[in-house]
């Protein structure tokens, strides 16, 4: 172990059992080049070898083993010189590399900025990346891996290149950010791997990459090295919507579930197939169910075990954002769910993830959720927000995604949902509302509108908890967008009711607007409605057949005429006649009948008035822009309202929710003369009666509902109009 006089820098036995056991918290200290006695000690971690040589420029140099897979040369040098590794095992020996050799891959403004929890690109940090080092043998190229584990007392990466044993590959922890890291060379994309992970209980567990940006194929669960290759052409999309307001354009959102609009398609495939429908159906937004990578499908993504992993079910991670460039290249915005209230309690994915609740909350009355037996983030921990946040950061810059909407906002605001008395204790100011929560969603909106111009969140938020919309300066969560869970509760259940009931609850229908401003809605009829039991849209409406249908037509008319965004769910379009069910396809064989072709025709020439009106969608969230012109005729089950767009047009809309054609209904209207009819829900292309205005009323100087001006409309039974003010000189 030595040459012409100089000495192997000394290591002890405890230190070797250290390295060997894995629980070393610097292995590169004693492994890799290090200078001493005037040479250059060099160790490696080769357990299991049979011999080992260092591979110079002009020399060989064989090592001695030390003990427990630890082998030590010296190199009569000045300096570090550049080498390579011949180990033999069984065979001949093998070409490699030395992990140890190579300086840090995360630097000290990053961990300056891990510590404090504002690391908004974290995932440039941690995680796996290919890098390359240029040595005098040429370039190195390899993963580097880096992992919080704050609280372990060693870390390994396992994988392929291993046989899934880390003996040979310990982490060195970074310092108090407890974040581990090591660089292996000779691997790179597509090698399967994870962290084992040794707890303050010297169990070993192995975990997935929570940093990771891909997976293998459930029901397998490790981690995949993944390099983006992807050149976006959405160049046009991008600058456009950095300057759009999406509280002032059209937004009719179709809700999809990946996996079951048509089973068996890729990402590619739905990059055609999907981009083609919605151009057909005139939706301008998709909203996609999460596609963060989750194991059990049944769960429709909402349990995620890899937030920055596509799910890899429909292909790799470049596929997805083929599929979002496409979509933005048709004009199409594109959501998606995001889920930061809770994740599973798979064993090889964040639950646990240090052998301590790293990620969720330690406590379970703040830890584990009743309902869906999943763990909930620890909120105040800063490197866990910082999690979120980068990982909301994440989807709307590296996939360019257009919205997220952000699931069970509600379960994370409040410290007792679903809970029973003693199964949870107050905030600090003895109040139910979780102000770690509260802090997080604020950060997450403020960050991601500073970061990235024209996108939007959203939130599934089913209470009354003030300022949802409000900006984060005046005290508001900072969302884009709210959920309006009343309305879509409320019309719901008014629909239900056979035509001769419901005069007993109009005010379901015309209620929403006492609160419609309180708020920016979006207006859902989502998944959660066509699921548990609950039936299909067109199965929940009364009546014979023809009734069902007309009532479906009339109800989607009034939604897409009420005062705030649309978003409807995957088959309720064509009027999907089996409740959803995840594991199977919607049920495409119904267009071949004129009922189901009929009420998809309704839907699309909806959409397409609903673009081209901007009183329909202009000033959504401006009180002034409606006017209820009868609100009151509950005998009738008819209702009649104006809604204004910013340069003084305005559009009528008459609602009929009875079976009884009103053929003289008269209604006060703001200016005399003509009225075109834009859209008719009885028309005989979606299944109706035909029944309707020749094409136009004139309104005449006849007072009504307290205007000067008035007109006869014929309101065909189970269905709506809408009418459109033309001037004289148009």
């Amino acid at each position: 172990m030595s040459a012409k006089g100089v000495t192997a820098r000394p290591i002890s036995g405890g230190e070797i059992d250290q390295l060997a056991d894995g629980r070393h918290h610097d292995p590169h200290s004693l492994l890799g080049p290090h200078a001493h006695n005037g040479g250059i000690t060099i160790r490696v971690l080769r357990p299991n070898a049979r011999s080992v040589t260092a591979v110079l420029a002009h020399e060989r140099i064989p090592f001695l083993h030390e003990s427990r897979g630890v082998w030590c040369c010296v190199v009569d040098k000045d300096e570090v010189p550049d080498y390579r590794l011949d180990v033999q095992y069984d065979d001949a020996p093998i070409p490699a590399d030395d992990p140890y050799r190579f300086p840090p891959t995360v630097g000290a403004l990053d961990l300056h900025l891990i510590g404090e929890g504002r690391h908004e690109q974290l995932w440039e940090v941690l995680g796996s990346h290919v890098r390359s080092f240029d040595t005098d043998f040429g370039p190195i190229s390899g993963v580097s891996f880096a992992v919080w584990a704050p609280n372990a007392q060693g870390v390994r990466v396992i994988g392929d290149f291993n046989f899934w044993d880390g003996s040979a590959h310990p982490m060195r922890s970074l310092g108090s950010t407890g974040v581990w890291e090591l660089f292996i060379p000779d691997i790179g994309d597509g090698t399967c791997y994870r962290f084992s992970i040794m707890g303050q209980d010297s169990v070993w567990r192995g975990k997935s990459d929570p940093m990771a940006f891909a997976t293998e194929v459930p029901p397998a669960n490790a981690s995949r090295v993944f390099t983006s290759q992807y050149i976006w052409e959405d160049d046009s999309w991008m600058t456009s919507r950095a300057a759009r307001d999406s509280h002032t354009g059209p937004m009719s959102t179709y809700e999809v579930h990946l996996g079951s609009w048509r089973p068996g398609l890729t990402y590619s495939d739905l990059a055609e197939e999907l981009t083609a429908y919605l151009l057909d159906t005139g939706f301008t937004h998709v909203e996609f169910l999460p596609v963060a990578e989750h194991p059990y499908s049944p769960s429709w993504g909402y349990q995620v075990t890899s937030y920055y992993a596509p799910t890899s079910r429909f292909g790799s991670p470049d596929d997805l954002r083929y599929l979002i460039d496409r979509l933005h290249q048709a004009g199409i915005g594109v959501i998606i769910d995001w889920v930061p209230a809770h994740f599973p309690k798979d064993d090889w994915a964040l639950a646990t993830f240090d052998g301590t609740a790293l990620y969720e909350h330690a406590d379970p009355r703040r830890g584990e959720h009743p309902d869906w037996g999943t763990l909930i983030f620890d909120f105040g921990r800063t490197e866990v927000r910082n999690f979120l946040v980068a990982n909301a950061t994440y989807w709307l810059e590296e996939f360019h995604v257009d919205g997220l909407r952000v699931d069970a906002v509600a379960s994370m605001l409040y410290l007792d949902y679903s809970r029973e008395e003693g199964e949870w204790y107050p905030n600090q100011f003895g109040g139910r509302e979780n102000l770690d929560a509260v802090a997080f969603i604020q950060e997450m909106n403020a960050t991601v509108y500073r970061r990235v111009p024209g996108i939007v969140t959203i939130a599934e938020e089913s209470t009354a908890w003030p300022g949802v919309t409000q900006p984060t300066y005046s005290g508001g969560l900072g969302f884009g967008f709210k959920w309006n869970m009343g309305w879509m509760h409320d019309s719901l259940s008014y629909i239900q009711h056979e035509a001769i009931h419901r005069q007993y609850h109009h005010h379901e229908m015309t209620f929403s607007m006492m609160y419609a401003y309180s708020e920016r809605f979006i207006l859902p009829i989502s998944h959660d409605e066509v699921v548990h039991g609950k039936g299909s849209l067109i199965a929940r409406m009364p009546g014979d057949r023809w009734q069902q249908l007309a009532n479906l037509r009339a109800y989607l008319s009034y939604m897409w005429a009420h005062p705030g965004k649309k978003l409807l769910f995957m088959g309720s379009e064509f009027a999907q006649s089996d409740e959803w069910a995840s594991e199977r396809g919607l049920d495409w064989h119904l267009l071949q009948f004129a009922e189901h072709a009929g009420i998809l025709a309704a839907v699309t020439d909806l959409n397409s008035v609903y673009k081209r009106t901007p009183a329909l969608w202009e000033r959504d969230d401006d009180p002034t822009a409606f006017e209820w012109i009868e609100a009151n005729e509950a005998t009738m089950n008819t209702f009649s309202w104006l809604r204004w767009d910013a340069s003084g047009g305005c559009v009528v809309v008459a609602v009929n929710l009875s079976p009884v054609p009103r053929t003289d209904h008269r209604i006060g209207l703001p200016f005399s003369g003509r009225w075109q009819e834009i859209f008719n829900s009885d028309a005989q292309q979606y299944g109706g009666t035909g029944m309707g205005n020749l094409g136009e009323v004139i309104a005449s100087a006849a007072p009504m509902n307290g205007r000067e001006f008035s007109a006869a409309v014929v309101l065909p039974p189970l269905a709506a109009v809408f009418f459109e003010y033309r001037p004289a000189n148009n």
